[in-house]
């Protein structure tokens, strides 16, 4: 990757002009056996549109903070991407009462009510679909996002030095997240092309690292599994083989 990328972003931006055919998010879910794959082209064609939706019509604004109530899945690494590119912090099972907007999967979202900014809510169904009717007081992603334009520009530059993702109680700026992201990286053994996966949760920068950004770093890609405890050892074999796994991190 490119060694001037100070967020990620930046790094997504790298992929992009590196090859974006190649493969860059494979999401399992063990407990209802969802497969989604998204090259780097389409995860960025994602990431584009729900910037555009943050920047746009949430009026997000460098330094918002968000509160991201969402598990480990394809749809809360393109929110974790789209926070980068305006410049809002992704605050990881943050506190909604305290965020200026918050999205949530459809286990939190009472918790998520707590929120007095604008509300997102995900319904985490196959294929990105939407609720069969949508939560009072909250946006349907699925819904919104489509129609979003898919180049996005930020109204004003974003500050690598700024303060990106908090998870864990710990807060990283973007060039501190890329620069962690590297470091995890060399210590997972992954290289240009590598296959890494995970069954982490993402409520941890261990499991954040893991399933997105260390992979993205190296210039590789993630097999991102939820529910894995759902999979025997033999089922697990077959997916490490069937998906070319190079190194894993369960």
């Amino acid at each position: 990757m490119n060694s001037s990328d100070r967020t990620p972003a930046d790094l997504l931006r790298s992929a992009l002009s590196a090859d974006p055919a190649r493969p860059l998010v494979t999401f399992y879910d063990d407990a209802t056996g969802e497969r989604v794959e998204l090259s780097v082209a389409t995860f960025a064609n994602w990431v584009a549109k729900t910037a555009n939706l943050l920047q746009g019509d949430l009026s997000a604004e460098p330094g918002d903070r968000l509160a991201l109530l969402l598990p480990a899945h394809w749809q809360s690494a393109v929110w974790l991407l789209a926070c980068s590119s305006v410049g809002v912090v992704a605050d990881v099972q943050g506190d909604p009462a305290t965020a200026d907007l918050v999205v949530t999967g459809p286990d939190t979202l009472e918790r998520a009510r707590a929120c007095r900014g604008e509300r997102v809510a995900l319904a985490l169904r196959p294929l990105g679909g939407r609720f069969p009717q949508a939560p009072e007081g909250f946006a349907d992603y699925a819904v919104e996002v489509p129609s979003q334009g898919d180049r996005f520009a930020p109204f004003a530059p974003v500050d690598a030095d700024a303060p990106a993702l908090a998870v864990g109680g710990a807060e990283l700026t973007g060039a501190q997240l890329v620069a962690r992201a590297r470091e995890d990286a060399a210590a997972l053994g992954l290289v240009p092309g590598s296959r890494l996966l995970t069954g982490r949760t993402y409520d941890t920068w261990e499991g954040l690292s893991a399933g997105l950004f260390a992979p993205l770093a190296a210039g590789g890609s993630v097999v991102l599994c939820r529910h894995i405890g759902q999979l025997d050892a033999d089922g697990l074999a077959k997916r490490v083989d069937s998906e070319r796994v190079t190194n894993t991190a369960v």
